[in-house]
């Protein structure tokens, strides 16, 4: 299911009778009609809610009734109050649910993008509530027969009771943001330390209910025993990590010994909870780096279409001149990156299905680096395709810290033959180690050198399109904005797919789903916003890392990897029974990074002159020491030593920024009152209701409001309307159950309203980065489809045969 929305040019006046008119009034007949129908299928909705929790608990009342009747057994004991249990938690939960969708339309883009956080809790709660009615009647049918499990249901249902519990706070949460924040906007806005009271709650709920027996239940079946496998594969990677204590990177081989994992959900379900509320960004950093061995790339590889050319290439740090678009006879200088390490190459991966003009070209294979014995899949033809058109510059996801093109290459060939058009896939620095605004400067040098040399590419040039999955949307936008204050072409659209655009700490509807995604929980996803903004990560009193393990150690060579995923394999079936294990030998490090700060960051902590704080409202890129004239040959960029800037102190800016004149929606909330302040999150919550408590004690999460996660050129959504008149049409793939789904919304909505040419599509039941996943079933094939009809839209590419 999929919904889409498109701006569309508003009709002028004209005279009474004219043809205008009567296609205006057809206009409005055709929007009244969608709101009413929009009206019919709330109320529809909200009857199914009422009558699903009606079934529910009659069901509910009936197990109660029968199993209370079978005895003082300690199991039937169990059953009884699991079914009270769910009774109780459908009864408070289903009022909760009906307010927030009888107001969920007010956030969505409009009746034809039925598409928000608010829905999309709703929804998976429904979800959740379906399984306990199909349980309860499946209980309900079978608890004479003699075949009956007894303690498989019962451990089934106490696990969704659990979830369910959750996901009642999770709405009381949603209620509470309804009240705090201003009509018609998902992000928190308003005292930060209001926000960040919030999330510290927020992160103290029970995780483990999701990744255990439940894990994937929002989710379309097909991509459930992909996470089931992929969270055994964490589990036994991150004990692996644990036990460690030689100073041996954690190899490929843990992938394989976890057995008791796949046959204990509770336990794994307890330990995924422990590694994502522990671990720190370098372990996630390895673990998502796992596709990049040889082995596995290699087997993704010879299941991908096979392309004619698929070379990576290095691109000397020199300096470039690029004509202004608006005035072809000036030029401006495009430096190479510079900040936190100083001028390097940039890596970038070349993609074609078809071998064409100017891909074997001397000039072109200076450029290429060798990568072993998959480095170049370059078969001559006799004959030579003619350049294409068109060009697109890929970006890749990774949450700023992971994953090269090698990690996206099986969809991006699928994409060139699709295409028919070059792909040049950007394999930017990554944090920790290279902190913003790095990756940018990297992105932007490449793509400009892409323009500048794309008959070497195989393309023309006539028509170039930005493409990027989660952080890669992230700096599509920016390297697009970035090309506008340079002053040099913009790409000729954007296709962003489930894009981050508010790094910024604060809650949002969606974001509440991180509690039980397990591609994206929140902890994971502050850690690599604070890896990207280049904040010193500090060992926390209260948390349980130093007792973890040698942390910071699994980024050594992955050489180790490879040799232990063919020594572990062969023992994967006799540990796979395997119910017990060697107990954990612990070892402490502490581990830091310096901080990392730059010209950006500074732009915004100034106290006074053009770059203060106050001024950012009417913020350009020239005033972050970008400069577009022709004589400039020592561009500062972004990029000045820590050493030459002040302490980062906490800034004033309103979360989202509005108009020039400050009249639209950089208007301040309504300020809490005293009362609502003291009470805390904690007053959102009925008396009575309890929801379960994280077991592994606090955990630290990077709350800080530094100033450079606030730059427009690390959230874009924060960029005032000047620059976002900058950017090129804009197609956002974005997901329903997606944390980052408002991400999406809310820029979508940005862009509405400032008249720039934009369209939303959300696909439902997939999880955030479904192109990876693009080969695992029908649906994951269908929402990669719909991201290559996106870009073909801004290629003006002809439609694939029917």
């Amino acid at each position: 299911m999929e919904s889409t929305w498109e701006t569309r040019p508003r009709v002028a006046f004209e005279a009474p009778g004219s043809k205008k008119v009567q296609e205006g009034s057809k206009s409005q007949r055709r929007r009244r009609w969608r709101k009413a129908r929009a009206k019919a299928s709330r109320l529809l909705q909200r009857m199914d809610l009422r009558t699903m929790t009606q079934s529910l608990v009659t069901l509910a009342e009936d197990n109660m009734a029968f199993f209370s009747s079978q005895g003082p057994g300690e199991t039937a004991r169990r059953l009884t109050g699991v079914f009270a249990g769910i009774r109780e938690q459908a009864l408070g939960l289903e009022p909760a649910l009906g307010r927030l969708l009888s107001v969920a339309h007010l956030f969505d883009l409009d009746t034809e993008t039925p598409a928000n956080g608010y829905r999309s809790l709703v929804h998976t709660a429904r979800c959740c509530l379906a399984h306990l009615l199909h349980k309860s009647r499946y209980v309900a049918s079978n608890r004479r027969s003699i075949f009956f499990r007894t303690s498989h249901n019962l451990a089934e249902l106490e696990a969704y009771l659990a979830a369910l519990t959750q996901l009642r706070a999770l709405a009381y949460y949603a209620q509470r943001l309804l009240t705090t924040n201003q009509p018609g906007r998902l992000f928190f806005e308003g005292d930060e330390r209001v926000i960040a009271d919030f999330l510290r709650e927020y992160v103290t709920l029970h995780k483990g209910c999701f990744y255990g027996r439940c894990l994937g239940f929002q989710f379309t079946p097909a991509i459930r025993p992909f996470l089931q496998t992929i969270s055994i594969g964490l589990v036994s990677f991150g004990e692996h990590y644990k036990r460690n204590e030689t100073g041996i990177s954690v190899t490929a081989s843990s992938l394989f010994t976890g057995g008791r994992f796949a046959i204990d959900p509770e336990l794994r379900g307890a330990e995924f909870e422990r590694i994502i509320q522990n671990l720190d960004v370098h372990f996630w950093k390895a673990f998502w780096n796992i596709t990049e061995i040889q082995v596995l790339s290699s087997l993704a590889n010879m299941a991908s279409t096979t392309v004619r050319v698929s070379r990576l290439l290095s691109l000397p740090p020199v300096a470039f001149e690029m004509p202004l678009t608006s005035d072809p006879e000036l030029t401006v200088t495009i430096s190479p990156p510079l900040a936190h390490t100083g001028p390097g190459p940039v890596l970038v991966r070349l993609i074609s299905y078809d071998l064409r003009e100017g891909q074997d070209s001397k000039e072109l294979s200076s450029f290429v680096r060798s990568e072993g014995p998959r480095s170049l899949e370059l078969r001559l033809r006799p004959q030579q395709a003619p350049r294409s058109r068109a060009l697109v510059v890929h970006i890749h996801g990774g949450g700023f810290v992971a994953q090269t093109s090698k990690s996206h290459e099986p969809y991006l060939k699928s994409w060139a033959q699709e295409l028919g058009a070059p792909i040049l896939s950007i394999d930017y620095s990554l944090a920790p180690e290279a902190p913003f605004p790095r990756a940018l400067e990297e992105c932007f040098y490449a793509y400009c050198w892409a323009v500048k040399h794309c008959a070497l590419l195989g393309s023309t040039g006539e028509r170039i399109c930005l493409a990027g999955d989660s952080a890669g949307g992230n700096l599509c936008f920016t390297v697009s904005l970035r090309a506008a204050a340079y002053g040099v072409r913009v790409p000729d659209g954007i296709m962003a797919a489930y894009p981050a655009t508010m790094l910024q700490s604060t809650a949002s509807p969606s974001r509440l789903l991180s509690l039980m995604d397990p591609l994206l929980p929140l902890s994971v996803l502050s850690k690599c916003v604070s890896a990207y903004a280049g904040a010193e990560t500090e060992d926390h009193p209260d948390s349980d890392q130093k007792a973890l393990g040698v942390m910071g150690l699994v980024q050594r060579d992955t050489a180790l990897l490879l040799r232990d995923l063919r020594l572990g394999a062969s023992s994967w079936l006799n540990s796979f029974l395997e119910l017990g294990g060697q107990k954990s030998h612990l070892k402490s490090v502490s581990k830091t990074e310096p901080m990392r700060r730059s010209v950006s960051e500074a732009a915004l902590t100034q106290p006074e002159g053009p770059l203060g704080t106050d001024s950012l409202k009417s913020l350009k890129l020239h005033d972050l020491g970008l400069r577009n004239s022709s004589d400039t040959t020592d561009t500062p960029e972004l990029s000045l030593s820590a050493e030459t800037l002040g302490p980062s102190a906490p800034s004033t800016v309103n979360f989202l920024l509005g108009s020039e004149d400050g009249s639209e929606m950089s208007e301040a909330p309504e300020e809490l009152n005293n009362k609502d302040r003291v009470r805390g999150v904690g007053a959102a919550f009925p008396e009575g209701f309890h929801p379960r408590r994280c077991s592994q004690g606090a955990m630290w999460m990077p709350l800080y409001s530094a100033p450079i996660v606030k730059n427009p050129f690390m959230s874009p959504l924060l960029a005032p309307d000047s620059m976002l008149q900058t950017l090129p049409p804009v197609h956002i793939v974005a997901c329903a159950l997606d944390p980052m789904l408002d991400d999406s919304v809310m820029f979508a909505r940005r862009l509405r309203g400032l008249g720039q040419p934009v369209t939303l599509r959300v696909v439902e039941d997939l999880p955030h980065g479904f192109l990876s996943l693009a080969a695992l079933c029908r649906e994951t094939r269908q929402a990669a489809a719909l991201c290559v009809e996106r870009i073909r839209l801004i290629l003006n590419l002809p439609g694939p045969p029917v």
